[in-house]
């Protein structure tokens, strides 16, 4: 099937209070900023965001931060916006760091229906604190948990209209992995081009898992 196409208007119409969003991005590249703009025009919050990073001050996440429509983050730094440390220290938000790499694999894993996985990244650490460590060949690895969505929000260069997905250089960043992880996934773009437009090999994200297209 086709993917639906709609404005940032009626594609975030979707989400709802309390819900898991994941948000693709890595700084200010690749963040779908049309959508992260509607759905702060919404009444929606309660948030739980599984991004990179929340934007910077007043950018990007850092608008929905300041609407007070986040409950909780989940991510792997948040120095591009103090105001995520202060709402923390405030009590406003819930903060939950997981090394960058470990971070991929969770959504990897999230989107394949494996539900958690051992790595050695953070044992002996903070960050392992209340999890299972098992020992391999002498070695402590940590169980992480995969990561799912109820939504994703991604930002890709071209679209065909079936909803096939090409990116641009380094914007494509986490937006592949967390395509794959959610129950609907939101795909804001450049362009929708013709099927047959774009070169198979170039595609990066099947049809498959995009649910809506979003150009305006």
């Amino acid at each position: 099937m086709p993917a639906i196409r709609q404005s940032a208007e009626e594609a975030v119409r979707r989400i709802r209070s309390g819900s898991t969003l994941m948000v693709g991005g890595f700084g200010l590249a690749g963040v779908p900023l049309r959508l992260i703009d509607a759905l702060e025009r919404t009444e929606v919050r309660d948030l739980t965001v599984i991004s990179n990073n929340i934007g910077t001050p007043g950018q990007g996440l850092g608008k929905l931060l300041n609407a007070g429509q986040i409950k909780k983050v989940i991510g792997t730094y948040f120095t591009t916006n103090p105001d995520v440390g202060e709402a923390y220290h405030a009590g406003k938000i819930e903060v939950e760091l997981i090394p960058q790499g470990t971070f991929c694999e969770a959504i990897r894993a999230g989107g394949s229906g494996i539900p958690a996985f051992y790595t050695p990244t953070a044992a002996g650490t903070e960050l392992a604190e209340g999890k299972e460590v098992r020992f391999f060949d002498g070695k402590p690895y940590v169980l992480e948990r995969a990561l799912r969505g109820d939504v994703s929000l991604i930002k890709a260069h071209k679209a065909d209209e079936l909803g096939n997905l090409i990116y641009y250089k380094t914007a494509r960043n986490f937006n592949p992995l967390m395509a794959m992880a959610s129950d609907l996934t939101i795909a804001e773009v450049d362009e929708i081009v013709p099927v047959g437009s774009l070169d198979p090999e170039a595609i990066v994200t099947p049809h498959v898992f995009v649910d809506i297209l979003v150009t305006e």
